[in-house]
């Protein structure tokens, strides 16, 4: 099937199953993602669906500086923000015990996560700082390197690795409030 900046490609020629091939791979990856930042599960879900029609319309030239999966994280994160520059919204409050649903009815973060283990983990680092939660969220679930999150994240590579110290020690302390021991994670 070739790697998704080849779909991409694809796509760009012509071939519309790349850009479905792309969604089908991203799209519950991005909703979650995007749900810790906007914390609204109706706006989640327009702006993952904005990030796709954006690459359907616009067709932005994706230069291979890094990997695909890295790019299409950063427009996401992008397109967030600017939701919330446009909304003037500040990460709402949300209960971490509160899941993602999209209008289907798919739990989006049981789908993803998939065991009982990593569903802890998320709800943990849905209480941290928002930079914190991302940050961990791209390390730990979308298993992106120090480069790929400063990518994304828009930061350096050492501001990364700070925030991910502060991150890491943070939701420590979480998840053994929660009766958890960090190193089972």
């Amino acid at each position: 099937m070739g790697n998704d900046a080849d779909r991409y490609r694809r796509f760009l020629d012509g071939d519309d199953n790349g850009l479905r091939e792309i969604i089908d791979i991203y799209y519950n990856g991005l909703t979650l993602y995007i749900s810790g930042i906007v914390r609204d599960a109706a706006e989640t879900e327009d702006i993952v669906q904005d990030t796709f029609v954006r690459l359907a319309v616009k067709k932005p030239r994706f230069s291979g500086k890094s990997t695909f999966k890295t790019w299409l994280y950063a427009i996401a994160r992008n397109s967030a923000y600017n939701y919330l520059k446009r909304h003037k919204a500040r990460f709402a409050e949300q209960s971490a015990d509160e899941c993602i649903t999209l209008s289907d009815g798919t739990d989006v973060e049981h789908e993803y996560l998939k065991t009982e283990r990593n569903i802890e983990l998320h709800k943990a680092m849905r209480e941290l700082a928002p930079d914190y939660y991302q940050a961990l969220y791209l390390m730990y679930f979308e298993s992106l390197n120090t480069d790929g999150i400063a990518e994304v994240m828009g930061k350096s590579k050492r501001q990364v690795g700070d925030l991910l110290y502060r991150a890491k020690k943070s939701l420590k302390s979480r998840l053994e409030r929660a009766g958890f021991h960090y190193e089972e994670f």
